[in-house]
C-alpha cells in the first residue's frame, strides 16, 4: 500500500514540513514538486489498517492544507490525492471504479496523445479504461497502454527515491588539539561506525571516503580514499585511513574532523563451482596498503606500458584483480625466445673493433662474442628534457648464453638482459 500527500501550489516554505512528515512514516519516499508518495507497507503493526495509517498521515499534515490518498500502487494514490479532497482510501481491487470520474489531465499525457484522446471524446479515467487494450496498443503504442493501465488503477511501479536525499557524513569538533595519529584514529573510528551504520540501514555501501581535517593554523587538510569495490566495513576504512595518514600526515595540530562517504549500491558476488577461491577484496586492499606503506607511494601497483617508443618504458598504476575465468584446457603452443630484462641494466666493458662487440665483461657475464647481430639504432623523445639514443646488439658468447647489449653516447655499454 502507498500513501500520497498532495499540497496544491506547494510553497518553498512548506517543503521542509512535507519532507519531515513523510520521513516520519517511512524511509522509502518519492518526492515531486507538489506531492510525496510514501511506502506504508509494514506499518500495520504500528497504526493498524490502511484507513488508520491514512488518518495518522492526514492529522500530521492538517495545517498544510494537504490532501491524502491511500491505494495499492503509487499511481492510484497520487490520482486519489490530486482528484479528491481530504482523505481518500481505496481498497485493493477497487481502484478503477474509485477513480473513474477523475479527469484525464491528472495522468499528464503528452500533448499529442492528449489531443488524440480528446478527438476520440475520451475525457475521464472511465472513458479511457473502457477502450480495448489491443486497439490502444495498435494506435498509441506502449505509452498508450501504460496510460490506460494507470486509468484502470492497475499500473505498478517502484518508487523513485531522491538520490540526494541521504547524506552519509559525520563530524566532530575536538576539545583539545590532536597531534598524534593514535588519538585521531579513535575519533575516526567513532565517526566511521556512525556512517557505516547509516549505510547499512539504507542497504547501501561506499567506494569513496572523503576526510577533511581543520588545522589549528586555519588551513584545511583533505584526503580521499578510493576503493575498487563497495563496502560498509568500518574497520577496513579505518585501516586504510591509518596507512594513508601515516604516509601523508597533516603538518599542524587538528581541531576538527569531518568524514563523508559516497553511497553506491553494494556489490553482489556469486562464486562458481569450478572457480578457485580468491581473497576477499577488503583483505587484498589492506595488503596492498601495507605494501605501499613499506616501499613508498608510487612503488607498488600494476605495470602499465606508456605510449612511447622508448624500450622498456612503463608506469605503475593502481592494482585491480582481473575477473576470474573458468579454467580451460591447456594446449601446447609453439616455443618462443623470451628476454629477461635487467633492472637496472648491468654496466659492462665491451671490447669493440670497428664498432662491433668482440668481448664482454660485466657482473656475472664474461666471455668472447661468438655470434652477434646488430646494431639496431633507436632514438626518441628528442623534444623533451630527457631524450634517448642508443644502439642495441644481440650477442652469443663462447662461454654460453645469449645477451642483449646497449651502447649509448658517448661510449657507455650495458647488458640489458639475457634470452631464455
Amino acid at each position: 500500500m502507498y500513501a500520497c500527500i498532495y499540497i496544491p501550489g506547494l510553497a518553498d516554505a512548506q517543503i521542509p514540513a512535507l519532507r519531515e512528515c513523510a520521513d516520519a512514516f517511512s524511509p522509502n519516499v518519492e518526492y515531486s514538486e507538489e506531492w510525496a508518495v510514501i511506502d506504508i507497507r509494514g506499518l500495520s503493526k504500528l497504526y493498524g489498517p490502511p484507513e488508520s495509517i491514512g488518518k495518522a498521515i492526514a492529522q500530521r499534515v492538517a495545517g498544510l492544507g494537504a490532501r491524502v490518498g491511500v491505494a495499492a500502487n503509487p499511481h492510484a494514490a497520487v490520482a486519489a490525492a490530486r482528484g479528491f479532497s481530504g482523505l481518500t482510501v481505496i481498497p485493493p481491487g477497487e481502484e478503477g471504479s474509485a477513480l473513474s470520474t477523475l479527469p484525464l489531465d491528472l495522468l499528464a499525457p503528452e500533448q499529442e496523445m492528449r489531443e488524440t484522446l480528446e478527438s476520440w471524446g475520451i475525457r475521464t479515467f472511465a472513458d479511457l479504461a473502457a477502450l480495448p487494450e489491443t486497439g490502444i496498443a495498435e494506435r498509441l503504442g506502449t505509452a498508450g497502454v501504460r496510460l490506460r493501465r494507470m486509468a484502470c488503477g492497475a499500473e505498478q511501479r517502484p518508487l523513485i527515491r531522491d538520490k540526494d536525499e541521504f547524506v552519509f557524513e559525520a563530524g566532530m569538533e575536538l576539545d583539545h588539539c590532536v597531534e598524534l595519529l593514535e588519538p585521531l584514529l579513535f575519533v575516526l573510528s567513532r565517526l566511521l561506525n556512525d556512517i557505516c551504520g547509516a549505510l547499512s540501514t539504507q542497504s547501501l555501501a561506499a567506494n569513496e571516503l572523503e576526510l577533511l581535517l581543520n588545522l589549528e593554523d586555519g588551513r584545511e587538510f583533505t584526503r580521499t580514499i578510493c576503493l575498487p569495490f563497495a563496502t560498509r566495513d568500518a574497520q577496513t576504512f579505518l585501516k586504510l585511513l591509518q596507512y594513508d595518514l601515516a604516509a601523508h600526515p597533516p603538518n599542524a595540530p587538528i581541531v576538527a574532523v569531518h568524514l563523508r562517504a559516497i553511497p553506491v549500491q553494494p556489490r553482489v558476488v556469486q562464486g562458481g563451482l569450478f572457480v578457485p577461491l580468491a581473497p576477499q577484496p577488503e583483505k587484498l586492499e589492506l595488503t596492498l596498503a601495507r605494501i605501499t606503506a613499506l616501499v613508498g607511494e608510487g612503488n607498488a601497483g600494476s605495470p602499465e606500458l606508456i605510449d612511447t617508443h622508448r624500450p622498456g618504458a612503463f608506469q605503475l598504476t593502481r592494482f585491480s584483480a582481473p575477473e576470474t575465468k573458468s579454467p580451460q584446457s591447456i594446449t601446447c603452443a609453439e616455443p618462443r625466445l623470451a628476454i629477461r630484462i635487467y633492472r637496472p641494466p648491468l654496466p659492462a666493458k665491451v671490447l669493440a673493433l670497428e664498432g662491433r662487440p668482440q668481448r664482454v665483461n660485466a657482473l656475472g657475464v664474461n666471455g668472447s662474442v661468438a655470434v652477434y647481430a646488430g646494431p639496431w639504432r633507436t632514438s626518441g623523445d628528442w623534444m623533451t628534457p630527457q631524450p634517448w639514443s642508443y644502439d642495441e646488439w644481440d650477442v652469443a658468447l663462447e662461454s654460453g648464453g645469449v645477451y642483449r647489449l646497449r651502447r649509448q653516447p658517448p661510449n657507455e655499454w650495458f647488458v640489458e638482459g639475457n634470452y631464455d
